[in-house]
């Protein structure tokens, strides 16, 4: 059943005629709070939901109904009322921030260490390195295609840091005449991190999608004669 869409009033919605109290319906859950506190922001979704250019819904009760799950609305409240900020699930409450566009919200959690490192510092990283988000989703894609019947899938993963490795690429592959299965390559990337860095990377960001990973140097068998390359990683999904 769709809930009413409501007519825009120059009254607090889901307040007391007259009166200065909101009450807000967020996926079920009820929050009250002021209506000069929702508008303190006159850019976010919220100033704009109440002040008529926003499309507006309400629940049986006459409450503004947002569609949306509560979880950490009552972190971004928190802050319209006292400009505090978060201590713990910072990352969820900045994807909050961003939903409501709470400018101010959006600029102070960028600044707190956990973003700042994410954003300035991974993420950057993360953007120098060729195709590496496409090598993570083919990595989880090639890992679920072989978890028939298994409690782990091992993937591996070749990482090339330079340019000379790059060269030195065919070469190496020869020497995996053991391994049958596919090879996600990684690299090279123009900046000063090294290959644990980036291997850290890949884990953080698989780990984030929930899947429980492991990486690993891969031994490559050599003869006497055979030149060693530590190009290699397995990439180890555990199911159950």
């Amino acid at each position: 059943m769709s809930l009413p869409e409501r007519k825009h009033s120059k009254q607090p919605a889901g307040g007391i005629p007259g009166s200065s109290v909101v009450q807000i319906n967020v996926g079920g859950h009820l929050f009250y709070t002021t209506y000069s506190t929702l508008r303190k922001h006159p850019e976010s979704k919220l100033a704009e939901l109440l002040s008529g250019s926003g499309r507006m819904f309400s629940d049986r009760q006459g409450n503004v109904f947002i569609d949306r799950d509560a979880s950490h609305f009552g972190a971004v409240l928190e802050f319209l009322r006292s400009e505090e900020l978060p201590t713990e699930n910072i990352p969820q409450v900045y994807k909050e921030a961003l939903h409501y566009n709470i400018k101010a919200l959006i600029k102070a959690l960028e600044e707190t260490p956990q973003m700042f490192g994410e954003m300035v510092g991974r993420q950057h990283f993360i953007s120098k390195v060729p195709n590496y988000r496409e090598n993570i989703e083919v990595l989880i894609r090639i890992g679920r295609a072989e978890a028939v019947g298994v409690r782990r899938s091992t993937i591996l993963v070749c990482v090339l840091q330079t340019d000379e490795d790059l060269e030195a690429y065919e070469t190496a592959l020869q020497g995996l005449q053991t391994h049958r299965g596919s090879v996600v390559t990684f690299g090279p990337w123009k900046t000063e991190l090294c290959v644990k860095d980036l291997l850290d990377c890949v884990r953080t960001d698989i780990q984030k999608q929930g899947y429980t990973v492991n990486i690993e140097p891969h031994v490559v068998e050599k003869s006497f004669l055979q030149k060693s390359y530590d190009f290699f990683y397995k990439l180890t999904f555990t199911w159950w």
